[in-house]
């Protein structure tokens, strides 16, 4: 995500013992057995044996919950095989919010979710942007413009990258084009600065899907300010930004445009 490291620290023996006096002492009911022999013991409960592993195991829940052990086990199952962290739970927009023109625009007739898939549905401009900022990354996506389409959609998003100061329509930002003519294509936005900006029309025709398929966008977005956008695998733009870090988020500029699978993988 941002390169948080999660510091995890060994635990002694005293230290085990510590926890283990203060949080796994059993009450052990009379019903159910009596050390001493012939009081009522249950025939079928060994209870020196079963009394240990019970200790042991609360006691190592108990440390590595103290120690934040467990932490980054968890985060690591998030990610996938290229080590990427999704930021959409397919659900809702947990993680995001969302701003749109006009005072009286309500959101959810902008944007909706459907089977794991994000959904343009409205023709009012917006976006939705995570609630963290972003540094030295590589971001991924699954996008594609349904056939059917407003009236006279230019089939037209883009990709906000590193925002800054307010939110408005539109902030001063680095935009990946997302319209389906030129999708990568970089330039900047609200006085915002980049320079050296290359697009490659050939790869981009060569790279991106028709209407009505998925593709995927790869962006990379380094922390001395270069940025890579890449379509299915094909390098088609590239700049590089007096900006390096931000939150980012995806437009809504009239047109019907579907996302899913959006994930990132820091590089510190």
């Amino acid at each position: 995500m941002t390169g948080q490291k999660i510091r995890t620290t060994q635990t002694d023996g005293a230290t085990a013992r510590a926890v283990r006096q203060k949080f796994c002492k059993v009450k052990r009911p009379s019903h159910v057995y009596n050390d001493s022999v012939g009081t009522g013991a249950d025939p079928a409960f060994s209870p020196g044996k079963d009394q240990t592993t019970m200790r042991n195991l609360l006691t190592t829940a108990f440390v590595l919950a103290l120690t934040g052990v467990a932490a980054p086990l968890a985060l690591a199952q998030d990610k996938d095989k290229d080590g990427f962290t999704p930021l959409f739970n397919g659900k809702d927009f947990t993680g995001w919010q969302t701003i749109v023109a006009g005072k009286d625009t309500d959101p959810a007739k902008v944007w909706a979710i459907k089977d794991g898939v994000i959904q343009t549905i409205g023709t009012s401009n917006g976006y939705f942007y995570t609630d963290k900022s972003y540094k030295n990354f590589v971001l991924r996506y699954d996008w594609m413009y349904p056939q059917e389409q407003p009236k006279n959609s230019s089939m037209n998003s883009g990709l906000l990258l590193h925002i800054q100061g307010q939110h408005k329509v539109w902030p001063k930002c680095i935009e990946a084009q997302g319209r389906l003519m030129d999708h990568g294509k970089v330039f900047a936005l609200g006085g915002a600065k980049a320079s050296d900006v290359k697009f490659n029309a050939d790869a981009h025709k060569t790279a991106v899907k028709p209407q009505g398929e998925w593709n995927t966008t790869e962006v990379t977005a380094k922390s001395d300010g270069t940025i890579i956008v890449k379509i299915n695998g094909i390098e088609v733009a590239s700049c590089k930004s007096d900006l390096v870090e931000g939150p980012f988020g995806f437009q809504a500029e009239g047109a019907y445009i579907h996302f899913k699978n959006i994930r990132l993988k820091s590089l510190d």
